[in-house]
């Protein structure tokens, strides 16, 4: 009986050790469940959509925070203090880095606009009644705030009283085009009017597309020297067109002078004042003015329509003014960065650092950046990146259980405000918490949840010399098989059809690191039709194949500790792309910061041997002027790159520290 005992003892005995031994190999394997329960919810209704500064935001970054904490990695901000409570020294909070954000804006208490027709208040004549009180007030209307006219989020703030006023058609300059709505206007100094849209109307492949943003047309009117811009609206019920609703682009700055728009109804009373056709009459004309002139050119056969022999519709109201107080209040709300440290254990490597990043923000309910077709669902960013956030925490879970193996610290970051341009990692690298010489790597997940036919794409591979050799050896495996002999065979196979592009630069959080010569990785699995919609849901993402990615990755970050003494060795990456050309057909070598700026355009890196490197423009510089335009934020940059020609020299402008410094750079042309 005793020796039954002992026998079942050592079998029990046995089986503990081996479930035990099962344990620890599945707490080093990366979870399919455990992905599932993190994108599930990060890509929840109840954090609706994940908008930087937003409720869900900062739902999502305490529950990133909170992870952390169960993974027992260290915490980033602050330090423990005598006396302080438990409550505070476990706060989340402990590993928020928080970073100032504008949310978006709202109306302050004096915005006003009043309308005046001195044809209606002009003093009468010889022998006739003189007009009375209320038939003088109705010279003037005090147009309503969110009925008849709304100021632009993008606004600037300023008092106009009693302005002369403008028509100026579609209020495009094309100089490409050869297209002027501005030609024999008098603007300068008065307020112009202009309609929405352009000559193509609704058609997004015209050759006027990119002119249709109001931004576009506020910087004409601003290099026109108008004194405002006033917008008619589409629809016939102001609150129906999008223009209608205050909105903020965090990129956009301000306009540099007053941008509101007025409902069809106050236009029209502007253009009865002045006796001329109704609105509907007008817009017709100045489309149809625009194609005739189009059709009795050459070039149309060749499908390059000029507008040099278009005839103007443009008009000083000579009977109206317009009175305008625009103000314009941003709301700064905090943002955050969400930071764990998994200290090393080498006493001396412990000192550098590899950074593993994804951003957590998403796109709310639309608006800027969606391409859903209405404002107001739910953009959930399951995809988008809930999936690189769970990739994320399940390596900081895996690394945290095996800490003593690590030599070198590593950082798990969670940014923000990587949908509004780069903003939380743009931050970072500018304020880090591990010093950024002794960051050797950083692995960037941005969309690894919808991988198909196997492939990888994998970018970064020319930022380090030894990259390319560490990747294609972590996606070899070995697969055993049985022969006609019944003998078992190895051969190697590759895990994933790996796409590896060499630039360190790209949409996403790693740019701003390569941008500080920082080597970089980046895993991403390809877009698709859910792509910033609101369809991007938890149940779409394909967590095995990210299961086996995050595999992958672990190895490649084992790979980086093991060489150790030895970094990455930087080098500058060979540019595969000229980003994204939106219609332009120069190409510079810029990489423009979107942080929201009204002082220039803050360069985070300029390419190796792009125009813009052979013109002596560098990383930080702040262009102010480009090809003889001023230049406040990015929209200015990009209008200036439109009217831009390949070969032809402009002079550049840009403020490097306390020096202004005018430069010669010649774009080239862009690839196709």
């Amino acid at each position: 009986m005793r020796q039954k005992i002992l026998s079942l003892t050592l079998i029990f005995a046995i089986a503990f050790c081996a479930l035990a031994q099962q344990k620890r190999a599945d707490e080093s394997m990366p979870g399919t469940e455990r992905l599932r329960a993190h994108v599930s919810y990060l890509a929840s209704d109840k954090l609706d959509g994940r908008r930087t500064g937003s409720a869900g935001a900062n739902m999502a970054a305490e529950y990133v925070a909170r992870e952390f904490a169960r993974y027992g990695l260290r915490r980033s901000v602050g330090r423990d203090l005598p006396g302080m409570s438990i409550v505070e020294a476990d706060s989340p909070r402990r590993y928020m880095q928080e970073f100032p954000f504008v949310a978006g804006v709202e109306l302050g208490k004096n915005n006003s606009m009043l309308f005046t027709s001195r044809s209606e208040a002009a003093a009468t004549a010889p022998g006739e009644t003189p007009p009375t009180h209320s038939s003088a007030r109705a010279a003037s209307l005090d147009l309503r705030v969110g009925e008849d006219w709304m100021p632009l989020g993008f606004s600037s703030n300023k008092n106009l009283a009693a302005t002369p006023v403008a028509f100026i058609s579609y209020g495009i300059k094309a100089d490409e085009l050869k297209y002027n709505d501005y030609a024999g206007a008098q603007v300068k100094n008065n307020i112009a009017v202009a309609l929405a849209g352009t000559p193509d109307g609704d058609n997004p492949h015209g050759q006027f597309a990119r002119y249709a943003d109001v931004r576009w047309k506020a910087i004409a009117a601003r290099e026109q020297g108008a004194a405002a811009l006033v917008v008619i609206t589409r629809e016939e019920n102001f609150k129906d067109d999008p223009l209608s609703r205050l909105s903020f682009d965090n990129s956009a700055g301000e306009a540099g002078l007053p941008v509101v728009v007025i409902s069809r109804q106050v236009a029209q009373r502007l253009l009865e004042s002045e006796g001329l056709a109704p609105l509907s009459e007008l817009e017709k004309a100045a489309s149809t003015a625009r194609s005739a002139a189009s059709t009795t050119t050459a070039d149309t056969t060749a499908g390059k329509a000029s507008g040099e022999n278009r005839k103007n519709i443009a008009a000083s109201l000579q009977n109206v003014t317009l009175s305008i107080k625009t103000d314009i209040a941003r709301r700064n709300t905090p943002a955050y960065n969400v930071v764990g440290i998994l200290e090393g254990s080498d006493p001396v490597l412990k000192k550098e650092a590899i950074v593993i990043g994804a951003h957590y923000d998403h796109l709310g309910r639309g608006g800027s950046g969606s391409l859903a077709t209405r404002e107001g669902d739910i953009h959930h960013g399951a995809d988008d990146n809930a999936s690189g956030v769970a990739g994320m925490l399940e390596l900081a879970r895996i690394f945290s259980a095996e800490r003593a193996k690590t030599k070198r610290t590593l950082v798990f970051i969670a940014f923000s405000g990587e949908e509004e341009g780069l903003l939380g990692s743009n931050y970072y690298v500018n304020h880090p918490i591990v010093p950024l010489g002794q960051t050797v790597a950083m692995i960037n997940m941005d969309m690894i949840g919808r991988m198909k036919e196997n492939k990888l794409m994998i970018g970064g591979v020319g930022t380090a010399r030894q990259w390319r050799d560490w990747i294609q050896a972590e996606n070899i495996k070995a697969e055993t098989s049985r022969t006609p002999e019944g003998f078992k065979a190895a051969r190697s196979i590759d895990q994933f059809t790996l796409s590896l592009n060499e630039d360190g630069y790209g949409p996403s959080d790693h740019s701003s690191f390569y941008a500080k010569q920082i080597p970089v990785l980046f895993f991403f699995t390809g877009t698709h039709d859910d792509y910033h919609k609101p369809t991007d849901t938890a149940e779409k993402v394909n967590y095995d194949d990210e299961r086996r990615i995050l595999f992958f990755i672990a190895g490649l970050l084992r790979s980086i500790d093991a060489a150790a003494p030895r970094r990455p060795t930087y080098t500058t990456a060979k540019s595969e792309s000229q980003g994204r050309s939106m219609g332009f057909r120069v190409y510079l070598g810029t990489i423009p910061n979107y942080g929201g700026s009204s002082d220039g355009l803050k360069l985070d890196g300029v390419r190796e041997d792009s125009p813009a490197a052979k013109a002596g423009m560098k990383a930080n510089d702040r262009i102010v002027r480009m090809a003889g335009r001023e230049v406040r934020n990015v929209y200015d940059y990009t209008y200036a790159l439109g009217e831009m020609k390949a070969g032809q020299e402009y002079e550049v402008e840009v403020v490097r520290g306390s020096e202004t410094l005018k430069l010669k750079i010649t774009p080239a042309a862009r690839r196709q």
